[in-house]
Formats: C-alpha cells, structure tokens, sequence
C-alpha cells in the first residue's frame, strides 16, 4: 500500500515537473517594444502592413447564410493619443449590408525598426441602425499601454501583445508562419505571413490572420481580399 501511494505521489509530481518544464520553456508574449527609442511617424509601411492614407482593403465571405464585410481604409486624419500623433484607420463592418460596428483604430510606424503600434481605438457597436455599444474601446495612457500590431521584421515563433488595456482589451498574436499560399477572389498570394490570435480575457478563443507582402491582411477567418489598393484605384 505504501509502495503504491510512493508510486503514485512519484507519477503526480513527475507529471507537475513536465508541465512545468514546458511553461518554462513557452516564451511569453511581448509586451515592452522600446519606443523610447523609436522616431514615431504617421505614416509608413512594412513587408505585411501599409500606413498610408488612402489604402484600402476589401474583405468579404459568408456567415453562416449572411453576407460579412470588412472594409479597412487608412484615412486622411490623425489624432493625438498622449503626446503620440497617430494615424486613424477606419475598420467598417456589416452583415447584410447592415453596419454592425465601425472602429477607429490609431497606428504610429516606427522609422527606425518599421515595426506598427497600436495605440488604442473607439468603437460603435451597431444595432438596427443605431449605436448600443462602445464595447472594446479603449486608449493608451494610465496602466494602457500602445500594443505591437505588426513587426517590422515577422519572426516564426515571435509572441507578442497588440492591445494592453487590462481587463477591456488584451489581444495578442504570435507569428506561425511566412510561407504560406492562399488563394482569395483578389488572386492568389505566396510568401503569406500566418498569426494566431487570442486573448487572455477569453482562454478558449483563438483565429487566424493571414497577410500578403506589399498587400497586408488578405484573410480574417471566413473573410477573404475581395479588393485592395489606394481609394481612386482600388483593385
């Protein structure tokens, strides 16, 4: 009986030990980026992001049996968040050709690593035409801090937080993979980055994004590029 409890007390904490190896062995996700030592701009682009104003991208696909669309245009405005001049990039989204949400979303590019931060974004949520919500919204300043929302240089395996405003937003992302191949009513795309996202706030979600080079975001789950490029010439 002895012999058997030792076993058993043996197995259990060889079992501890092994988990605990692995989360030690798990790199944690980012959530310091340096910007002290960034020169922050308005505008700019990297391999997988474009901060200019104009751009557009065009995303459709089907929910269930609706229509969803995800319209991102990088507008001609700006808008100070602390003492940080940031870029406002619109994200339109409808069912149906109904608007369920519109955000505004505020990005500064780094000129000296390209990476893109995220310093917060206001939110309308939709219903039957009117706003009932502001759920999600939230700026950087207080125990807020600006997110990394696409890195200069996108490394397999690289962790790191897009939103950090504890307890309202807190997605973050890690980078799977910069080879994949993905075919969208847009065209098809090589050389594609693929992230998975989550968020602390809610364990048990995850998605994945996928971004073209020279393009940017080309899928979002069920949604895929149906057109891109600056607003006078979209493609």
């Amino acid at each position: 009986m002895i012999r058997a409890i030792l076993f058993s007390l043996m197995l259990t904490c060889s079992i501890i030990f092994t988990f605990c190896q692995e989360d030690m062995l798990t790199p944690p996700f980012r959530e310091s980026f340096n910007l002290d030592n960034c020169t922050l701009l308005t505008t700019g682009r990297n391999t997988y992001f474009i901060l200019e104003p104009g751009f557009q991208l065009i995303l459709q696909g089907m929910d269930e049996q609706d229509t969803a669309s995800l319209v991102i245009t990088v507008l001609n405005e700006t808008k100070m968040v602390g003492n940080v001049e940031t870029r406002v990039v619109e994200e339109h989204e409808s069912v149906n050709g109904k608007v369920i949400e519109i955000s505004r979303n505020y990005f500064a590019f780094c000129s000296q690593t390209g990476n893109i931060f995220y310093f917060g974004e206001d939110v309308d949520i939709y219903k039957k035409g009117k706003i009932v919500s502001h759920s999600g919204a939230w700026l950087a300043g207080g125990n807020n801090k600006p997110g990394l929302i696409m890195p200069g240089d996108p490394v397999p395996g690289d962790k790191y937080y897009q939103e950090i405003a504890p307890d309202v937003a807190m997605d973050r992302a890690e980078v799977m993979s910069l080879e994949e191949t993905l075919n969208t009513p847009a065209g098809k795309f090589s050389g594609v980055l693929k992230t998975k996202e989550t968020t602390p706030l809610e364990p048990n979600d995850k998605s994945f994004k996928y971004y073209a080079p020279g393009i940017g975001l080309i899928r979002d789950e069920d949604l895929r590029l149906v057109k891109y490029g600056f607003e006078n010439s979209v493609k």
